[in-house]
């Protein structure tokens, strides 16, 4: 199941770790996860994935076959950041369903030091998984608090609430 299993990392633009998930990723993974970014073509100087977009690397020591890195938006500095946090996990979910993945772990991209709102947040996460449910079987939310599950699941059972109606 590892192997069928693809994390999404809430990376920054460089690529090249930082705090958070992004350096918990990194750390897990191993040195050769760097290496591997820095292979990432740079679209402009010290640009590898501008806010919005995804690139794939292997995932080394990670006990998963590869890792779908994004970029999420800073909320209060980004002109239109709900934009860019769909645009973040559409185009994960986009690399995903172009490399046969089936199976997604996402965390709760921009909630941590990037400071989006997590119900909005929420909204945008379980309504993209939601449009990408005919290409990819199992989408998972990693979240790293109590406070942002229980966002994640309020989200998401009004979402099936109104679904039913």
């Amino acid at each position: 199941m590892y192997d069928m299993i693809y994390y999404v990392n809430a990376a920054n633009e460089r690529m090249l770790g930082g705090g958070g998930v992004d350096g918990a990723i990194h750390q897990a993974a191993g040195p050769q996860l760097v290496q591997a970014c820095r292979e990432v073509p740079e679209v402009k100087p010290g640009v590898r994935c501008p806010t919005g977009e995804a690139r794939i690397t292997p995932a080394f020591e990670l006990p998963v076959s590869r890792v779908i890195h994004t970029v999420g938006p800073i909320y209060d500095m980004d002109r239109k950041p709900e934009v860019s946090l769909k645009n973040a996990y559409e185009n994960s979910l986009k690399v995903a369903k172009e490399n046969g993945i089936q199976y997604v772990a996402f965390p709760a991209i921009s909630c941590g030091i990037f400071r989006y709102p997590p119900k909005e947040a929420s909204n945008i996460a379980i309504s993209a998984a939601q449009q990408f449910s005919a290409d990819i079987k199992e989408v998972h939310f990693v979240l790293f608090s109590d406070e942002l599950y229980k966002v994640w699941r309020e989200t998401a059972q009004e979402m099936l609430t109104q679904f039913e109606k």
